[in-house]
């Protein structure tokens, strides 16, 4: 991935839409960025991957995606996502709840927001606060990616040598770093 212009998604669904099952719409959401102008240049394969929190709900459909981020800010990206779910049923009742599509902004480059401090602040936060806690502006890079096989494992298939900036890790070293079983749960489908 390029320095600026390209952003990171994961994508996300463990629901149904329109009678869909979840792999399909990742399929067609993807689609919907490229006709909303946001190009996908990548796309990993799609995983099978156990709901989060685990007994949360049904399992999850995961993938990850480089996008052209374009003249886009983060703001106005994460609001094309956040449109992009809308279009397919997602509705933000219950943070961490189940859903029909969930786009994560990940990562715009090597941008740090809001600032370096408040990005180590949210990625340290303890486990037992992250569920009732939810920033009120973009943190980025995403404050919970190193932690989560579901979102690396994808992720390594369309940008393994990205490196985080505030730990300086590539995504394939933050995927060594979990216990195997976390990242041998994610299947591919």
């Amino acid at each position: 991935m390029r320095k600026t212009g390209q952003a990171l998604i994961a994508l996300g669904a463990n629901l149904p839409f329109a009678g869909e099952p979840a792999d399909a719409t990742l399929r067609a959401a993807l689609a919907a960025l490229a006709e909303g102008g946001v190009p996908v240049v990548a796309v990993s394969r799609f995983f099978a991957t156990p709901c989060f929190p685990a007994g949360a709900g049904p399992d999850y459909v995961n993938a990850a995606a480089v996008v052209e981020a374009g003249e886009n800010d983060p703001a106005a990206l994460l609001a094309r996502l956040h449109a992009v779910e809308a279009r397919f049923g997602r509705e933000r009742v219950q943070r961490w709840g189940m859903r029909t599509l969930d786009l994560d902004l990940l990562a715009m480059g090597d941008s740090v927001l809001p600032d370096p401090q408040a990005q180590d602040d949210w990625r340290a936060l303890p486990p037992e606060a992250q569920i009732g806690t939810t920033p009120d502006r973009l943190i980025l890079p995403h404050p919970r990616l190193q932690d989560r096989a579901f979102v690396l494992v994808p992720l390594a298939d369309v940008a393994p040598d990205w490196v985080h900036p505030r730990l300086g890790l590539t995504v394939r070293q933050m995927l060594e770093a979990l216990p195997a079983a976390d990242r041998d749960a994610v299947k591919p489908l």
